[in-house]
């Protein structure tokens, strides 16, 4: 039978069959849903239900999803609703949609204890499961790094050079008037402060310690995490949206050893670079303010900078930066392979690569100062 779509009602002893006739397609959709939602009013009924779809003549996924949905809606308790004359030519649609699980209403308007207790238990989950999967590619890096110790013309040194000119030189610019500007904020509010004391020039001391030891790197790794951790998640994350890891696999190639390993090796050599060029703009951009705002003359902030500082506050910012370098580069290549198949996936993974980029950053840099206030550097 062809022509309009149809759901008939017929009693069959202590059962009720749900005959459907015609077209089923998208065509029909609004005659459908009416027909289908009038069906789902039976719900509740004592009696076995049976969805006869024998004399439908033309089956889509829409119609196939609509005699499924009312087959849930028709299943309650003890009670389950049957599909019966399913065709061999639709058997296979019907079959696809039914592995479609149904989305679970959250109920939104009630809090409870083991809800919250539940939400926590996911949150820990989630968390243990990012650490876990750091570690694993802490791994994979370092027995790259191995491989590539024991043959090194499997070092991908053109592909690590193009990543240390983006990462590094190209970034330049940027970090170098950030830094320049913190450092005249620093030294401006400073001079502004110990003014009321009499003691401008202990701004010499702030701004060089500060500077040397936790602002100059902490800065600059997160403007890196911002600008370079994101690029490698995209780039990344593309790359598995367009199956290029897969292919690589395919031909026989370590996707760690081709794509993350030169990305790891060029941030962990530029951002030491960066972090110095940063103090260094840092501390002229300090001296410029002490100069022009506070009057302190360019020869003695030289001077008592010189006296303020040692070489174990630069020692103490240039450890932090290749640890941070490599803590920002493997949370940024986990995130982009974690990438599925859509952009909403690679926007998700993108903004979670700059957020846990920055935080495990700022919890390094803290674990740096306690370890160095515990051997007195």
């Amino acid at each position: 039978m062809s022509g309009d779509p149809k759901l008939e009602r017929i009693a069959k002893g202590n059962a009720l069959a749900l005959c459907a006739t015609g077209t089923w397609t998208a065509s029909f959709a609004p005659v459908l849903e009416r027909m289908v939602a009038d069906a789902e009013k039976l719900a509740g009924s004592p009696q076995s239900i049976f969805i006869d779809v024998s004399e439908v003549a033309k089956l889509d996924t829409f119609g196939a999803w609509l005699i499924e949905r009312l087959r849930r809606s028709l299943t309650q308790g003890a009670v389950e609703a049957q599909i019966a004359g399913l065709s061999a030519n639709y058997s296979s649609l019907v079959d696809e949609v039914r592995r479609v699980r149904a989305t679970p209403v959250v109920d939104t308007t009630t809090i409870t204890i083991t809800g919250m207790l539940e939400q926590i238990g996911r949150a820990v989950a989630g968390i243990a499961g990012t650490v876990a999967g750091l570690v694993d590619m802490l791994g994979a890096v370092l027995a790259a790094c191995g491989r590539v110790l024991i043959h090194p013309r499997s070092l991908r040194l053109t592909s690590t050079v193009h990543h240390l000119e983006q990462v590094c030189w190209r970034a330049v610019p940027i970090i170098v008037l950030i830094t320049f500007l913190i450092g005249c904020i620093i030294a401006q509010q400073g001079i502004f402060h110990f003014r009321r004391f009499g003691a401008d020039i202990f701004v010499v001391d702030m701004l060089g310690v500060l500077v040397l030891r936790e602002i100059g790197v902490l800065l600059v790794a997160i403007m890196v995490a911002g600008r370079s951790g994101s690029a490698y998640t995209a780039e990344l994350g593309s790359m598995k949206m367009r199956e290029e890891i897969d292919a690589l696999r395919t031909m026989g190639f370590d996707p760690i050893e081709v794509l993350v390993l030169p990305r790891m090796l060029a941030l962990v050599l530029a951002l030491p670079i960066l972090a110095f060029l940063g103090a260094m703009a840092a501390l002229y951009g300090g001296g410029l303010v002490a100069w022009l705002y506070g009057g302190v003359d360019p020869e003695a902030f030289l001077l008592r900078l010189r006296d303020s500082i040692s070489i174990d506050h630069f020692i103490v910012g240039m450890v932090k930066a290749p640890v941070m370098a490599a803590v920002i580069g493997i949370v940024a290549c986990v995130e982009g392979l974690a990438v599925q198949g859509s952009a909403e996936s690679l926007g998700q993974h993108t903004t979670a690569s700059v957020v846990k980029g920055i935080f495990f950053v700022i919890v390094m840099d803290g674990v740096f100062a306690i370890f160095f206030a515990s051997i007195g550097m």
